[in-house]
């Protein structure tokens, strides 16, 4: 009970970024408070959590982001992958990033921007992706069954509406859509869905009989019009490919627990 109280505050805390009291912690939680900060204790004395003195606010220190890049480069995939995407980056001149399957999400773990001015737009890396209205989660999905990708949204929600663009699915069968006109495609392609104002396109990136990790690009949506979105398809297909076969012969499939899915 101990560690799964907390891994909960953990996820908790991975969504405040200014920290969080214990009272707030213990009610978003419930948790009785007596527990709640037995838990802290434990957990700032194991170097995961730190209070700030000024405040008595808890907020996560970088140990478990550390842990997850240390784990990252050890598997190779990073450094297979940051050329392929940085090339990608330059010839679209768009956001790029890769993701990771990691059993039933899909995790941002790498980023190359190729607007070197004007407007960026950047989600935090080491989130994992919406599945219902990204065109990370859209590629991701594509590559199941109707079923399947079902199941993982359901899991994971929709979200609220006002969190996304004006034309995100807020019903499995507007999603099922999307997904359809995916697989005739052979990409997934989304126009203010995830974002107002915002496009982007993915590719699944899938070795042997399953998919990886999925590489997409985002744009202001009057750059990336679904003109040039067909355009660099071809671009990230071949991009998807290098990078599954590079990733193979590296035997990333085969370590867990990422590519799990």
């Amino acid at each position: 009970m101990s560690l799964k109280n907390g891994l909960r505050i953990l996820d908790l805390l991975a969504s405040e970024g200014e920290g969080a009291g214990l009272v707030a912690i213990a009610e978003a939680l419930s948790l009785p408070r007596s527990t709640c900060h037995r838990v802290l204790t434990e957990l700032v004395e194991s170097g995961y959590v730190r209070q700030l003195v000024d405040h008595g606010r808890y907020i996560l220190t970088m140990r478990m982001t550390s842990n997850g890049l240390e784990f990252l480069s050890l598997t190779g995939i990073a450094d297979i992958a940051q050329p392929i995407i940085e090339r990608l980056a330059a010839q679209t001149a768009g956001l790029v990033r890769l993701s990771l399957v990691d059993c039933d999400a899909i995790i941002w773990v790498g980023r190359a921007d190729g607007q070197r001015t004007g407007f960026r737009y950047d989600p935090d890396m080491g989130h994992a992706a919406q599945l219902s209205c990204t065109s990370t989660g859209h590629a991701w999905l594509m590559t199941m069954t109707d079923e399947q990708a079902a199941s993982l949204v359901l899991k994971q929600g929709f979200g609220q509406p006002n969190e996304f663009g004006p034309n995100a699915p807020t019903t499995l069968k507007a999603l099922l859509g999307f997904l359809h006109a995916a697989r005739v495609r052979g990409y997934a392609m989304i126009d203010e869905v995830f974002a107002p104002r915002m496009a982007a396109v993915a590719v699944p990136v899938v070795s042997g009989s399953r998919c990886v990790g999925v590489i997409s690009l985002a744009a202001p949506r009057v750059r990336l019009t679904a003109k040039k979105i067909h355009e660099f398809s071809g671009l990230m297909l071949e991009a998807a490919n290098e990078l599954a076969q590079l990733s193979n012969m590296a035997g990333f499939p085969s370590r867990p627990p990422l590519g799990k899915g």
